[in-house]
């Protein structure tokens, strides 16, 4: 069993930063593959990032150059800085761990987070 729980949310202008965190609780968080999804209302639930347990970095294209994932084994936590933020990326961030590697379907993850609300004003 896995549980995560997100921080770090919050509103922002456009052009600013944040910083989320996803604690885990798990005996061996280095070995899940962890993603990042959000969903703005109205919207499907959309990958965002992603790290494998070797530290490979996924990224939807329209994030790329924007966004970070990393992660912290020794602190079992994942983080997905953003900046510089844009209107668009306000959404509901979740998340999301899998025993597998890579993966961009929501489906494919079977223990997610409460979901982080981030709000960027124009």
């Amino acid at each position: 069993q896995v549980q995560l729980v997100e921080s770090g949310g919050g509103l922002v202008q456009t052009g600013g930063s944040l910083r989320l965190s996803c604690a885990a609780r798990v005996r061996t968080f280095s070995s899940y593959f962890m993603g990042w999804f959000r969903q703005a209302p109205g919207k499907e639930r959309e990958f965002v990032a992603g790290i494998s347990r070797s530290l490979g970095t996924y990224y939807v294209d329209s994030v790329k150059g924007r966004f970070t994932i990393s992660r912290d084994n020794g602190m079992n936590t994942v983080y997905l800085q953003m900046n510089p933020l844009k209107p668009e990326d306000t959404a509901v961030y979740y998340c999301a761990a899998r025993s597998w590697g890579y993966g961009s379907k929501w489906d494919g993850y079977a223990y997610w987070g409460q979901g982080t609300q981030v709000t960027v004003s124009s």
